[in-house]
C-alpha cells in the first residue's frame, strides 16, 4: 500500500492537471481504509523516501485527521476512523517524527501539524503522555530534537490548550521555556524559538485576562520576574559582525550565529511588545533600563544597517522555516517601535524630561541625539531607490502613506511624530539644529534627504492636529529647502519641494513673502525638470500651496497649475497609467484643488478637458471615479448657481464626452467609463435648470433608453435612471414633449423603463431610483396625462414594493404613495384598499412596509416628505387603515438562558401585533426623537465609565492603551473605517428643526383630540416619557 500512496502523492504534485486531479481522487478513496493513515504516517517516517512526498504525505494525513478523526471538526466528513489502536500507532509515529533526531525540518513541521490537530481532539484523556514527552525533549534533548519539541509546544499553545489546561501546565511550561531561553549553550535560533512560544502563552493569557485577572496578573507578575532580567541581558548582548551571506567561501557558523541571535533579540523585542500591550504595569518600573538597552541597541546597529541596506543591496524581510524573521532590517524595525512605545512610559518621561530641563538649549541634548538615530534609519535604502527610479506610482504610495509597506523609514517618521506630541517646540528645535549640522560636515545626500523627511513627516502631524510651527524655526529651515531643490540628487530635490510646501501650509503668514517664490519653482520643475520624481512631488506639493496662499495668489496661477498638469499627462504614456492609480490620484486631487478656486473658469482654460482626460483613464479605480464625481459635483452646483446661460455652456461642453462613453459601451458586460459616465450625467441633470437647455432631452435620451432597456449592470441602471428622473423633475415639457425614431414619445418610453425596472427579475439595487423616477412621472404628468396608465403604474409599484428587501429600494417605492399622500391621502386609501396582490389587500401590503421601514429612511427631504404624508394619513381615521394590523413591538423572551445562534434560529423573533393607526404614532414619535437630533452618540465621559473595568490595577499605565500601538502597515484601524464617509461630526442624523416643529405642532393638534388618550395609553413607557419630554422643552 505505501508504495501505491508514494506514486500518488508524488503525482499530486505533478504540473500536469489530469494526472494530478485523477490522484487527489484516488487518495481521497482511501478514507475507508483502516491502514491509510499508519501508511501516511510510515512514509512520513521514511528516511529513503524524497521529502518533499514525505511532507506531502504529512499533510495530507493532516486532511485526513480533519476530516475521519472527530467530529468537533469542522471539517468533520461524517466517516469517523474508530480505530483507537490505529489512532494510538498514528499519535506515537506522528510525535516521534516531530522529535526525532534527524535534521528534517520540512517534515518535522509539518508532523508537529498533524499533532496539534490530533491533540486538539485527543489531549489530554486519550493522549496523557503528550505533554511530558515533549517536556522532556525540551530540556534534555539535542538541538534537532529540541526544534522539533519547540515546534510541538508552539502548535499545542496556539491551537490546542484550552484555559483549564494551559493553566495546569503554564508554570511548568514557562520554567522549561525559560531554561532553553537563558542557555547560551542552546543555538541563539532555539533559545529565539523558546521565547517565539513564551509570547504565544502570552497571547493566551490575554485571551483569559477578563474572567481571570487577579490569576493572570499574579501569574505574569511571578514568571516576568524571572524572565524579564533576561530580556534586558538579551537586548545588551553585543550583536556578532555580519557574516555576508551572498560570498562565496564565507563562515557558515558566523552566519548560522549571526542570524540567531538576529532572531533571538527580536524575539525578545516582540515579546516585550506584548507585555507592554497586555500588562504595562508590570514593564514600568523597568522601562528605563529597557529604554536604555534598545537605545544603545539601535545606536550600535547603524553601521551594520548602514552597510546592509543604505550602501548595499543585501536582501531583507527574510524569515527561517519556522516563521522566525532573521534579518537586520526586521530588528531594527521592532527595536524602533519598542522605541516610540518606552516614550510613553512615565519614568522614560520623567527622567527625560529632567535631563532637558538641565540644559540651556536643544542642541546636543538627547533630542538632537534621538533625531540623529531616527534620520540614521530613515535613509532611502538602496532597494528603495532602484523601486522609486523605476515607478514614480510607488514613490507617491509612500508618500501619501497608503502602502502596506511598513519600513524602518517610517517606524522613524513615526517616532519623530510621537516626540513631536509631546514636545512640540523640542522636536522642532531639535530637528533644526541636527539639520545644521549636517551641512556642516558635508553630509551624504541620504542624510540630508532623510531629515527632510522626518520634517515633512512632522509638518504633515502638525496640519492633521492644527499646530503651527513658529516663524523663527520656519525661516531656519528655508536655506535647507533651497540648497536642496538645487541638488544633483533627485530624490534629495524631490523632498526640498515637498517640504517647501508642507513648510508653507503650517507655519501661517511667516513664509508669505516667499512662498509664492517656492509655487512657482514648482510648476517650472513640473514642466521642465528631467525627473519624473521631482514632477510628481512638485504635482503633490501644489496641494500644499493652493490650501495655503490667499486667493490673490493661487487664482492668478490657476490656469498655469491646469496647464503644467496637462503637459504632466500629456508626457505620460497612456498605456502605462493604467497600472499607476496613485499618480492619476494626485494628479486629479491637485487638479480639483485648482478648480475649485474658481470652478466657472474651467469651461475655458482645460481644466474640465483634464478633469474629463483622467476619468477616462482611471474610472476603474474607485477613489479616481469618486475624486472626479466630487469634483464635477462642484462644478456643477457652483455653475448653475450662476444662471442657465452657464449652465448652458457647461452642458454643451461636457456632453459629446459623456454621450460618447455611451455609444462606444458594451452593455452586455460591466463597463466602467460608462457607469462613471452615467453618474456624471445624473450630477448635471440633478443641478439642472429650469427649463433645462433646449435639445439636452433629444440628446442623452436614446442613449439613456439603450442603457435602461439593455444594461444588468447596477450602478449603471440606478445612476441612468436618477439621470432620467432629474431632467423629468427640472424640464417636463421638453421630456413629454420628445418622439424617439419610432415614434414612441417621452412619456411612454419612460413608462417602458419604469415596467422593466420594476420586473422582480431586476435587483432591488439596481432598480433603488425607480420609485422616485415613478414619483416624478406620477406629480409631472398627472392622471390627466397618464390616464389608464396612472393605475397601472401604482398598481405594479405596488407589488413590487410587496418582495421588496433592499432598504434603498424600498424607500423609493414608498415615496411613490407618500409624495401623492400630501395632496391626495384619502385618494390613495382607497385605490389601495381596492387592489389585490398575490391575494392580499394592496393596502395591507404597502403600509405593512412603510410603516416597518419608515425609521431607517435616508435624506431630509425624503424623510420630512414621510413624516408629512403619515400625519395626513392618520388624520384620516379611515377605518380601513386601522382593521389593519401591522408588526408592534418585539417580544423578548423571559429565560436565563444564552442565546446562542442555534437557538436564535430556532426561536425566530416575535413582535406584537397593533393597528396602522397605532403604528403610525409609534413611527411619528421615534422620528420626532431623531429631528430633534436624538441619536445620542456615548460620550468621553461614558467611555471613561465604561472604561474603568479594563483598566490594569496600579499607576504604571503608559500614556496610551493597550491598543492604541498599531503596526501602520496594517492600514486604517476599524474605528477609522467605521468613521470613513460619516457626514456629520456627531456621526448618526443631526437636527431636522423644520420636522421637529412639524411634528410637535401635530401631536399638540392631536393631544386635543378627542379619543387620544386612548392612543397615548397604549404606547410603551418609554414612547410616552419620549413624547412628554419633547412636548415640554
Amino acid at each position: 500500500m505505501e508504495e501505491q500512496l508514494v506514486r500518488l502523492l508524488t503525482a499530486t504534485q505533478s504540473a500536469q492537471e489530469g494526472p494530478r486531479k485523477n490522484a487527489e481522487l484516488q487518495l481521497q478513496q482511501q478514507y475507508s481504509d483502516p491502514e491509510f493513515p499508519l501508511a501516511l504516517a510510515a512514509i512520513g517516517a521514511h528516511g529513503e523516501v524524497p521529502v518533499n512526498v514525505r511532507q506531502a504525505a504529512l499533510l495530507y494525513l493532516k486532511t485526513f485527521v480533519q476530516a475521519c478523526w472527530s467530529p468537533q471538526f469542522d471539517e468533520f466528513g461524517g466517516q469517523l476512523y474508530y480505530d483507537d489502536r490505529g489512532k494510538s500507532r498514528v499519535r506515537q509515529a506522528l510525535l516521534d517524527i516531530a522529535l526525532s533526531g534527524r535534521d528534517e525540518r520540512k517534515v518535522q513541521s509539518a508532523a508537529s501539524l498533524v499533532v496539534s490537530k490530533i491533540a486538539t481532539a485527543d489531549f489530554p484523556d486519550e493522549w496523557p503522555d503528550l505533554l511530558p514527552t515533549v517536556l522532556s525533549v525540551v530540556g534534555s534533548g539535542s538541538d534537532v530534537q529540541l526544534r522539533g519539541a519547540l515546534k510541538v509546544l508552539g502548535e499545542l499553545v496556539e491551537d490546542c490548550f484550552n484555559e483549564a489546561q494551559f493553566f495546569r501546565v503554564a508554570r511548568e511550561l514557562v520554567g522549561v521555556l525559560h531554561a532553553v531561553a537563558v542557555n547560551e549553550k542552546r543555538k541563539p535560533i532555539l533559545r529565539a524559538l523558546a521565547v517565539s512560544v513564551f509570547r504565544s502563552c502570552f497571547d493566551m493569557l490575554e485571551m483569559v485576562m477578563e474572567d481571570h485577572k487577579a490569576a493572570v496578573k499574579s501569574f505574569a507578575e511571578e514568571t516576568l520576574g524571572h524572565w524579564i532580567p533576561f530580556f534586558i541581558a538579551a537586548l545588551k548582548s553585543p550583536m556578532p559582525a555580519a557574516s555576508p551571506d551572498d560570498v562565496e567561501g564565507h563562515d557558515d557558523g558566523a552566519f548560522e550565529f549571526h542570524r540567531g541571535t538576529v532572531a533571538l533579540k527580536l524575539q525578545v523585542v516582540k515579546v516585550l511588545m506584548t507585555i507592554r500591550s497586555v500588562f504595562p504595569s508590570i514593564l514600568t518600573p523597568q522601562s528605563q533600563a529597557l529604554f536604555s538597552a534598545i537605545w544603545q541597541e539601535l545606536s550600535d546597529l547603524q553601521s551594520q544597517y548602514s552597510l546592509a541596506y543604505i550602501e548595499d543591496d543585501r536582501q531583507g524581510r527574510l524569515e527561517d522555516a519556522d516563521g522566525l524573521p532573521y534579518t537586520l532590517d526586521f530588528l531594527v524595525l521592532e527595536e524602533l517601535d519598542f522605541m516610540q512605545a518606552c516614550l510613553r512610559a512615565p519614568p522614560v518621561r520623567k527622567e527625560l524630561e529632567r535631563q532637558l530641563q538641565s540644559r540651556a538649549t536643544v542642541a546636543g541634548s538627547w533630542v538632537t541625539e534621538l533625531i540623529k538615530l531616527a534620520v540614521s534609519y530613515a535613509q532611502i535604502t538602496i532597494e528603495e531607490e532602484g523601486l522609486w527610479e523605476t515607478d514614480a506610482n510607488v514613490f507617491l504610495s509612500e508618500e501619501a502613506n497608503v502602502t502596506a509597506n511598513y519600513t524602518p523609514r517610517t517606524a522613524c517618521g513615526d517616532l519623530v511624530i510621537k516626540l513631536g506630541e509631546w514636545l512640540t517646540a523640542a522636536s522642532v528645535e531639535g530637528l533644526l539644529a541636527y539639520m545644521r549640522t549636517l551641512y556642516s560636515e558635508s553630509a551624504t545626500w541620504k542624510l540630508k534627504e532623510a531629515a527632510l523627511y522626518l520634517l515633512n513627516q512632522l509638518l504633515g502631524e502638525f496640519v492633521d492636529v492644527e499646530k503651527k510651527i513658529g516663524p523663527e524655526a520656519a525661516n531656519g529651515y528655508v536655506d535647507f529647502i533651497q540648497h536642496a531643490v538645487q541638488e544633483e540628487s533627485v530624490f534629495l530635490k524631490a523632498r526640498g519641494y515637498l517640504v517647501a510646501g508642507n513648510l508653507t501650509r503650517t507655519s501661517g503668514n511667516a513664509l508669505q513673502p516667499i512662498a509664492a517664490t517656492f509655487m512657482e519653482a514648482s510648476l517650472h520643475a513640473i514642466n521642465h525638470d528631467p525627473s519624473e520624481i521631482v514632477k510628481v512631488a512638485c504635482i503633490r506639493a501644489l496641494q500644499y500651496y493652493l490650501a495655503a496662499l490667499p486667493p490673490a495668489v493661487t487664482l492668478s496661477k490657476q490656469e498655469a497649475i491646469i496647464a503644467a498638469l496637462s503637459h504632466f499627462l500629456n508626457s505620460q504614456d497612456f498605456s502605462d497609467l493604467a497600472d499607476s492609480d496613485d499618480l492619476l490620484i494626485t494628479v486629479i486631487e491637485t487638479l480639483r484643488d485648482a478648480i475649485l478656486k474658481d470652478t466657472g473658469t474651467c469651461l475655458t482654460n482645460g481644466g474640465l478637458d483634464l478633469l474629463f482626460t483622467i476619468a477616462s483613464q482611471g474610472a476603474t479605480n474607485f477613489q479616481i471615479a469618486m475624486l472626479v464625481r466630487e469634483t464635477f459635483e462642484e462644478i456643477a452646483s457652483t455653475i448653475s448657481a450662476s444662471g442657465s446661460d452657464r449652465y448652458a455652456q457647461l452642458t454643451a461642453k461636457v456632453l459629446p464626452s459623456l454621450l460618447g462613453a455611451f455609444d462606444v459601451a458594451n452593455i452586455a458586460e460591466e463597463d466602467a467609463l460608462a457607469n462613471l459616465a452615467a453618474e456624471l450625467l445624473s450630477v448635471l441633470a440633478d443641478n439642472g435648470s429650469t427649463p433645462m437647455p433646449p435639445g439636452i432631452v433629444k440628446a442623452v435620451m436614446p442613449r439613456l433608453n439603450r442603457l435602461l432597456l439593455g444594461s444588468q449592470d447596477e450602478e449603471l441602471l440606478k445612476s441612468a435612471t436618477a439621470a432620467v428622473k432629474h431632467l423629468l423633475s427640472h424640464d417636463p415639457d421638453q421630456v413629454f414633449g420628445f418622439q424617439d425614431e419610432t415614434g414612441k414619445g417621452g412619456l411612454e418610453l419612460i413608462l417602458i423603463i419604469i415596467d422593466r425596472l420594476l420586473n422582480p427579475a431586476v435587483e432591488d439595487n439596481a432598480a433603488a431610483e425607480v420609485g422616485g423616477l415613478a414619483a416624478e412621472v406620477v406629480e409631472k404628468a398627472g392622471s390627466e396625462r397618464l390616464g389608464p396608465y396612472l393605475v397601472q403604474l401604482l398598481r405594479a409599484v405596488a407589488a413590487r414594493l410587496g418582495s421588496a428587501t433592499q432598504a434603498a429600494f424600498i424607500q423609493s417605492l414608498i415615496l411613490v404613495f407618500a409624495r401623492l399622500s400630501l395632496n391626495a391621502a384619502q385618494d390613495v386609501v382607497a385605490f389601495l384598499a381596492d387592489v389585490q396582490i398575490s391575494g392580499c389587500s394592496g393596502l395591507q401590503v404597502v403600509m405593512s412596509k412603510w410603516l416597518e421601514n419608515s425609521v431607517t429612511f435616508a435624506g431630509y427631504d425624503d424623510i420630512r416628505q414621510n413624516v408629512i404624508a403619515l400625519t395626513k394619513l392618520y388624520e384620516l381615521h379611515d377605518p380601513r387603515l386601522a382593521a389593519i394590523h401591522i408588526q408592534g413591538d418585539l417580544i423578548v423572551p423571559k429565560t436565563d438562558r444564552i442565546m446562542t445562534r442555534s437557538r436564535a434560529r430556532q426561536q425566530p423573533d416575535r413582535y406584537t401585533s397593533i393597528s396602522a393607526q397605532l403604528k403610525i404614532i409609534k413611527v411619528l414619535v421615534e422620528e420626532l426623537l431623531s429631528a430633534a437630533g436624538g441619536n445620542r452618540q456615548l460620550t468621553a465621559a461614558d467611555a471613561a465609565d465604561l472604561d474603568d473595568e479594563d483598566e490594569d490595577d496600579g499607576d504604571g499605565e503608559w500614556e496610551d492603551d493597550g491598543q492604541g500601538f498599531l503596526d501602520l502597515g496594517a492600514g486604517m484601524t476599524k474605528s477609522q473605517l467605521m468613521a470613513y464617509g460619516e457626514d456629520d461630526e456627531d456621526g448618526g442624523r443631526g437636527r431636522d428643526d423644520e420636522t421637529q416643529m412639524f411634528l410637535l405642532e401635530f401631536f399638540r393638534r392631536q393631544a386635543r383630540e378627542p379619543g387620544f388618550g386612548e392612543v397615548f395609553g397604549s404606547l410603551t413607557g418609554e414612547e410616552q416619557e419620549k413624547l412628554r419630554g419633547m412636548s415640554d422643552a
